[in-house]
């Protein structure tokens, strides 16, 4: 919130399925404990097991791999999909006129037919420019329909990692040591030395049982405002200062990010109007359009 100037990250939506299970289960990966967890990981050298395979994924990986770790990693996701690597392009920039608005299904074969022509680096680049308007043009129903069908391939293709980065995680999947699958947790209880795990490859009738050292929730910040934990947030919603906005993923605010009397949000928090907000290039905009608000207020 920019009235207050700090950084409001949101931890992780607990996993039910490991519901006291323990302090060998880490729910928030960015706080002290998942930091005594790697620590301990490569002492040891025992095997963990990440849920999510995004960019928090990654990080954590990266993490083990240069502190040292020797052990194994398993990273699982409903998709198994993990974030493409960034790689030199020729840009092929379109006009808002030439994309479909209002339907996924639309845009997101158009998206298609312009990978072909101009690869799909090139393709999804160019609608940054017009995210905001494209996500506008959507109306309620079409935007839950992105966040379920389309949103977890969108991420990996929009969302990319260095190419130094992408090599170092293709080098710990080749050699074993990461494994990313694509499945599901079937049961979780506590072991000696760590949990054990039953879990479910995807299009397998079969589940596979593992003992992991520990256990680590990396599906990314929490994405329902009603259910926020922050003193901050939970404050001012309680309050009635501000609202979610109508997916839950942030607040809702106007044209000019205002959240609420003498209230702005920036960033990840105004999601639901902007979608694509997480980027320093977005915020950087935003931020500008934010005080030239402000100064107008002060100046009222």
């Amino acid at each position: 919130m920019a009235r207050r100037g700090r950084r409001l990250g949101q931890d992780p939506e607990p996993l039910r399925v490991f519901a006291g299970i323990g302090n060998r289960f880490v729910n928030n990966p960015w706080a002290d404990d998942a930091r005594s967890a790697v620590r301990d990981l490569v002492e040891t050298g025992g095997s963990a097991l990440i849920i999510g395979t995004g960019l928090t994924m990654i990080d954590l990986a990266l993490s083990l791999d240069a502190a040292g770790y020797q052990g194994r990693i398993v990273a699982l996701s409903r998709r198994g999909q993990i974030p493409r690597g960034h790689a030199d392009f020729d840009p092929a920039p379109v006009a808002l006129d030439d994309v479909p608005t209002g339907n996924v299904g639309r845009q997101w074969r158009w998206l298609r037919r312009r990978s072909a022509e101009v690869g799909w680096r090139a393709a999804v680049d160019s609608l940054r420019p017009h995210s905001h308007a494209l996500w506008q043009s959507l109306d309620l129903n079409e935007q839950k329909r992105f966040m379920r069908h389309v949103r977890p391939w969108w991420d990996v293709h929009r969302h990319r990692i260095a190419p130094q980065v992408a090599d170092t995680v293709h080098r710990m999947i080749a050699s074993g040591q990461l494994e990313v699958v694509a499945g599901r947790i079937v049961s979780a209880e506590p072991a000696e030395g760590g949990i054990q795990v039953e879990y479910r490859r995807r299009g397998s009738a079969q589940s596979s049982t593992e003992c992991f050292a520990y256990v680590l929730n990396c599906t990314g910040p929490l994405h329902a405002m009603k259910k926020s934990r922050n003193s901050l947030l939970r404050g001012l919603l309680d309050a009635g200062e501000v609202e979610p906005d109508q997916l839950d993923i942030g607040l809702t605010v106007d044209e000019n990010s205002r959240a609420g009397e003498r209230l702005w949000a920036l960033g990840p928090l105004s999601k639901g109007r902007y979608w694509e907000i997480i980027a320093v290039p977005d915020i950087r905009e935003q931020a500008a359009q934010v005080a030239e608000d402000i100064v107008r207020e002060l100046a009222e």
